[in-house]
């Protein structure tokens, strides 16, 4: 954890008619180098230049410190101003249901922001009163949106004579031919998020939106052995078994997966757009690119989202901050930076790959293909996720025992939930 006090000076703006020396703290996990990263130290030096007598203590966390502690930190003393959050059911759908988050709903209105955000991007940052996402009330809101993708190695592509594939079919030859050349085809982390969502995206390559929202929100009965699961369960081990995804990945952390791709030892790493800052700063030595993923549906939504803990001492500043990130000009800075911004002037956008990268988002959206992502069903949803498929990738558990090990907790909560 990195902590860092930022002194402000300028004109003071939504301070609630506090006159004296205030404290704002804000918390994120957002790299520096990340398109986020920078549109919000951007952000900060803004809302120091319009709050004379605020003072901003900046703390910046881990995605996995914050997943595992906000609901502890939340209900003490400790808890921050605003702080981003991941969105979804298990996360600020639960600290919604649990009273831990100030509703947004009347802020969103009166700022304007819900004129800013499309429908579906909506989804995520309202919930209703189970703590599903989907319902009527705000209580979080994004200033970015993210999907996954397929980053690629251009000099590998072109050294093997690979195109970029526009099929399934085409994804699964590209794997082969790595792999018969002797190079490790994908850079796969198995002990946190990306492993499951490469599982998830192989899920997507069969669903509708139907399946997708009945597993999301609960709008009807979910087969874990249906033909989707099992499509996605059996061909993810058939990837490990012909050596695309490699079994010693079970131990590779996110960090060190993308770090791996930056480093030109793989030609493939299927993650998701909040890399795409960070490439752009560090990959030196290669060309790269992105393409879809070869399907009608994605992971992918709104982006983390601003929430605003119950017990934030200044909830007004906390609503100026936000409402800073939202402006056209920061929403500029996050676009030229490598992120997908919800709210920016599409001109004001210059970097061409950045333009891209938003074309393809704008794609997604059109055709209906944003999914969400695997672990926001259920509270503790995360870690069954890992665990489960890590031991798909070991060859401990079956594709069966896989599916029947996802089932449990998600079917249990479904009941709690009256579903």
């Amino acid at each position: 954890m990195a902590s860092v006090m930022l002194a402000a000076c300028g004109n003071d703006s939504g301070s609630a008619g506090n006159s004296g020396p205030r404290e704002f703290k804000l918390w994120y996990y957002e790299g520096p180098d990340s398109a986020m990263g920078k549109a919000w130290a951007a952000a900060v030096k803004e809302f120091q230049s319009s709050h004379p007598n605020v003072t901003v203590k900046f703390e910046e966390k881990g995605f996995e410190q914050i997943q595992k502690t906000a609901q502890m930190i939340l209900n003490s003393n400790d808890a921050p101003d605003l702080m981003e959050y991941n969105k979804g059911n298990a996360t600020t759908g639960l600290l919604s249901k649990q009273g831990l988050l100030t509703d947004l709903t009347d802020e969103v209105t009166k700022r304007g922001w819900d004129k800013q955000l499309s429908p579906n991007l909506q989804t995520t940052a309202k919930y209703d009163q189970r703590g599903v996402m989907g319902g009527d009330r705000w209580f979080g809101v994004p200033n970015y949106a993210e999907y996954v993708l397929v980053f690629y190695n251009k000099d590998l592509f072109a050294k093997n004579n690979v195109k970029v594939p526009t099929t399934m079919d085409e994804l699964t030859a590209a794997l082969d031919t790595f792999k018969k050349a002797g190079v490790a085809p994908l850079s796969v982390g198995g002990a946190e998020y990306p492993a499951h969502q490469v599982l998830y995206e192989l899920a997507l390559s069969k669903a509708n939106r139907d399946w997708v929202d009945r597993y999301q929100r609960y709008t009807g009965k979910v087969d874990f052995h249906d033909s989707v699961w099992s499509y996605a369960a059996n061909t993810f081990v058939d990837w490990v078994n012909k050596g695309y995804i490699d079994k010693q990945s079970t131990s590779i952390k996110a960090e060190d997966m993308g770090l791996a791709f930056i480093a030109g030892k793989f030609p493939m790493m299927i993650s998701g757009t909040w890399w795409f800052g960070r490439l752009q700063s560090q990959i030196k030595n290669f060309q790269w690119g992105a393409f879809l993923w070869p399907a009608k549906m994605s992971a992918g939504s709104s982006g983390n989202i601003w929430v605003v803990p119950k017990g934030s001492k200044n909830k007004d500043l906390a609503y100026d901050f936000i409402n800073i990130t939202m402006q056209q000009q920061n929403q500029a800075v996050l676009g030229n930076s490598g992120g997908v911004p919800v709210a920016a002037d599409p001109a004001a956008v210059t970097d061409p790959p950045t333009k891209t990268l938003i074309e393809d988002f704008n794609t997604l959206v059109k055709r209906d293909g944003l999914a969400f992502y695997p672990d926001w069903p259920a509270p503790g949803y995360y870690d069954v996720l890992v665990s489960a498929t890590q031991k798909l990738i070991s060859g401990s558990a079956s594709p069966d025992q896989f599916l029947d090990e996802i089932a449990k907790p998600y079917q249990e909560n479904a009941a709690n939930l009256g579903g």
